[in-house]
């Protein structure tokens, strides 16, 4: 088992995720291991051994060090983390029911929010631009109204047909708000660079205070599997990278980050916050696959009316 904690500012997932796979996908196939668990090869026998390095470092210093320890154990306490292997069905059923795998994901996370917590919330999904140059994110705002919609359908007692239908405009209203964000024709880096400006120039804004200041409560992201070239999936599935997590962005929110590995896997982290009364990232795990399962089971239905 190998786990890597990154840093955002210099990369985005992907890149993270690319770096990963190769290490994962290499280690056991270009290097090996002998049967005892050892690297293959034999020792150089004039390389220098590790030695001890001995830091001078002023008690001052060693405060810091010790309050900032403190600090950074605290979060890390508070951090509810889920993992869970999504394994009922993947991207290849998703695909028989002529839906974006992406969609129906992000779908199934609105309707197991709204059922984890009675409500919608702003929701953010990132979106690479990486078709432009030094391109990074765009931010998709995936809780839309057709999204919602679908979701009260799936609460009310409505037909199946129904649903679907409204399933379809959800769908397509998403992968719609995608292709947008991807070719730079999103809002919120628009709405960051006004607020950029308006710092410029000394200009104070109301509005791009209050809409910056929103709290994202459902913040997700995809993270793509993009090197399936290395290895056979289906005979190695142990080389495969269970994705990566983040935590939540707002206190009483969640951070799902999910990672479709195949035709037949899903991946899902999911956090939270211990502090936070309203949250509970196992609860929230179930109520993820259950509405996989409930999506899914429209279109099992719809096939046998017909």
């Amino acid at each position: 088992t190998m786990g890597l904690n990154a840093g955002h500012s210099w990369a985005d997932a992907p890149i993270i995720g690319h770096l990963w796979e190769h290490v994962l996908a290499m280690d056991p196939v270009k290097l090996g291991y002998s049967e005892e668990g050892h690297c293959h090869g034999e020792p150089h026998p004039n390389l220098p051994g590790p030695q001890r390095l001995q830091w001078d470092i002023p008690a001052e210093c060693q405060e810091v060090i010790h309050s900032s320890l403190k600090v950074a154990e605290s979060l890390a306490d508070d951090v509810d983390s889920h993992i869970i292997p999504s394994n009922d069905f993947g991207k290849g059923l998703i695909k028989k029911c002529r839906t974006s795998p992406d969609a129906f994901i992000q779908i199934a996370l609105q309707l197991a929010h709204y059922r984890d917590k009675g409500k919608f919330c702003l929701t953010y999904e990132a979106s690479m631009t990486r078709l432009f140059r030094e391109g990074r994110t765009e931010t998709v705002r995936s809780c839309t109204m057709e999204i919602c919609a679908f979701v009260r359908s799936m609460i009310r007692d409505e037909t199946t047909e129904e649903r679907l239908k409204l399933l379809k405009q959800a769908a397509d209203k998403h992968q719609n708000m995608y292709r947008l964000a991807m070719t730079g024709r999103g809002i919120d880096r628009h709405l960051f660079c006004l607020y950029v400006v308006s710092k410029y120039l000394g200009e104070d804004s109301a509005f791009l205070k209050e809409v910056l200041s929103e709290p994202w409560r459902l913040s997700t992201s995809q993270t793509p599997l993009q090197q399936l070239e290395l290895f056979d999936l289906v005979k190695h599935p142990e080389y495969v990278s269970s994705g990566g997590g983040f935590g939540p962005v707002a206190d009483d929110g969640y951070g799902v980050s999910y990672i479709i590995v195949g035709e037949n896997l899903i991946n899902f982290h999911i956090s939270s916050k211990h502090s936070s009364p309203e949250t509970d990232s196992h609860r929230f795990g179930t109520n993820i696959r259950q509405a996989m399962m409930d999506i899914l089971d429209l279109f099992q239905l719809d096939k046998k009316t017909k």
